[in-house]
């Protein structure tokens, strides 16, 4: 599927809000609601739009941490890594998992409501996780900027 300027204008929209109504977003692409519809669909099918998202505030919730984990593997055979992607799919705490070129294998994005579970994750699934050799953590201070989505403004 090669993507037009309209198909552009409904993926810039619904990044922003995905709780638009069709008939809006018709209505702000330029064309009436049943092709726009059938554009929504399209994107989706073709793997444009992978889902829709509430945007949570995780302080208010109760998960005040925020740690970024960066974990080195003693072996990185494909079968190693994947091995360790699984393991970290099955770990709630951890948001994002991202593989890295370089010193560091991988970067996590791990949150908690407080240090006490954030530590206690660390001694007892992450450091002692199979393959794990080294694991740095930072923690954050505040987050100036968190934006999903890709940057549509860009010339």
């Amino acid at each position: 599927m090669k993507l037009d300027e309209i198909d552009r204008k409904i993926l810039r929209l619904l990044q922003d809000n995905g709780r638009m109504t069709n008939v809006d977003l018709s209505r702000q692409v330029g064309i009436s609601a049943p092709p726009c519809l059938r554009r929504v669909r399209a994107l989706e099918e073709n793997g444009y739009i992978e889902g829709y998202h509430a945007k949570l505030n995780a302080t208010e919730l109760g998960f005040g941490l925020t740690v970024f984990a960066m974990v080195g593997l003693h072996s990185q055979a494909e079968a190693d890594l994947q091995a360790f992607e699984d393991r970290v799919r099955s770990w709630p705490m951890v948001r994002e998992c991202h593989m890295l070129n370089g010193e560091i294998d991988f970067m996590l994005k791990i949150v908690a409501r407080d240090l006490n579970e954030f530590q206690t994750f660390l001694t007892s699934q992450l450091t002692p996780a199979p393959n794990v050799a080294s694991v740095k953590t930072a923690l954050t201070i505040r987050s100036a900027k968190n934006e999903p989505g890709v940057p549509f403004g860009m010339a």
